[in-house]
């Protein structure tokens, strides 16, 4: 059987490098600490992924958990100041270049979907620039052509806090993720100036009124980068029958969250959590969506993922549970890399050419 590449959906990485924290990885150096690194990433067949950037308070707030006798429900995140946002996405984006300097050719950040298969083609890990929350964004969209020019090519709109372009669900369980308003006048500005840019929308973590708001305006597939099915988990993270529906009538992609106590239908925060369990959730979001419209978006270094796997050098067991399963090659090549790049390729305006991948694309 052959070895399947593969292309990760998301991941939080950024936030724990060296280059960006003092107290961080060296992703260049394999590690035991949290799940991702290059050398980690070359054992498990990762040859590229979304790579987030994102902005959080100074002091994280404690005690905002409150266990219920059915789950779990966390005190909705307070917004972030849109200036301190932007002086932690610019250290993040100086901490990945410095990053792909050191890295001598190992890194190439790409913008294409040719840069993709190139990297492939010279064992270079590609890293797409992928940011988690718009919180940076000032209200004239200037920032955001700043980020593209800096090579921002896939943009969440929220995190589970609000902000000024609309708001993103609390984590809950079991909870609905209609938890809100929808997008703002300015999220839907956003929306549109996204579109123009080729920049891909990414509704994680987004309400449901607001996934419907971006369903009604945009011209590009609706994505998902790391989500489940809400219902296998009633998590408020978890998209419902109709979104998902949505997604596969716009040819979108939904890239399949580790993260347990999303994939779980107990909702539980648990590390021993099966390569079945999280094979069923596959199944499921296949059965809605087909398989040319789920792929993998890990959230690594963001999340609690089951113990099988434990990093990113355990994703091939991950793909030999969907072999044992009874997913063809093609199936898994789909879902481990073609899908995304189908995707990129509607989505960027300069990534429509043909390429090389896997297998056929």
């Amino acid at each position: 059987m052959e070895k399947v590449d593969i292309f990760d959906g998301h991941n939080d990485a950024i936030l724990s490098i060296t280059d960006y924290t003092a107290d961080g990885r060296d992703f260049l150096v394999r590690s035991e600490r949290g799940h991702l690194d290059l050398p980690r990433a070359r054992e498990g067949k990762m040859v590229g992924g979304l790579f987030a950037i994102s902005a959080h308070p100074d002091i994280e707030p404690k005690d905002d958990l409150t266990i219920t006798h059915k789950g779990y429900e966390v005190r909705y995140a307070d917004a972030l100041d849109p200036e301190q946002a932007r002086l932690q996405i610019d250290r993040q984006v100086s901490a990945l270049k410095t990053l792909i300097e050191r890295a001598k050719g190992q890194i190439r950040l790409v913008c294409r979907v040719d840069d993709i298969t190139a990297a492939l083609d010279v064992s270079a890990l590609a890293v797409v620039l992928h940011m988690e929350g718009a919180e940076a964004i000032d209200l004239d969209l200037s920032y955001l052509d700043t980020l593209y020019d800096h090579g921002l090519r896939s943009l969440g709109l929220v995190w589970s806090r609000p902000n000024a372009f609309g708001y993103g669900v609390p984590f809950a369980y079991p909870w609905s993720p209609d938890t809100g308003p929808g997008l703002t006048d300015a999220g839907k500005r956003l929306v549109k100036r996204c579109n123009a840019l080729g920049i891909m929308i990414d509704i994680s973590h987004l309400n449901e009124r607001g996934f419907w708001d971006v369903a009604a305006l945009s011209t590009a597939p609706l994505v998902a980068t790391h989500a489940c099915a809400h219902a296998v988990c009633p998590s408020t993270r978890n998209l419902t029958d109709r979104q998902l529906h949505a997604i596969r009538d716009t040819d979108g992609v939904v890239g399949m969250n580790l993260s347990v106590n999303d994939v779980r239908a107990d909702g539980n925060l648990d590390d021993d959590t099966s390569l079945e369990v999280v094979v069923r959730h596959i199944e499921y979001l296949v059965s809605r969506m087909g398989i040319d419209r789920v792929a993998l978006g890990s959230d690594f270094d963001g999340a609690v993922i089951p113990r099988e796997i434990k990093d990113a050098s355990g994703l091939p067991r991950l793909i030999d549970a969907m072999r044992r399963a009874g997913f063809s090659e093609t199936d898994l090549r789909k879902f481990a890399f073609d899908n995304w790049l189908r995707v990129f390729g509607l989505t960027w305006k300069e990534g429509k050419s043909s390429a090389r991948s896997n297998g056929a694309y």
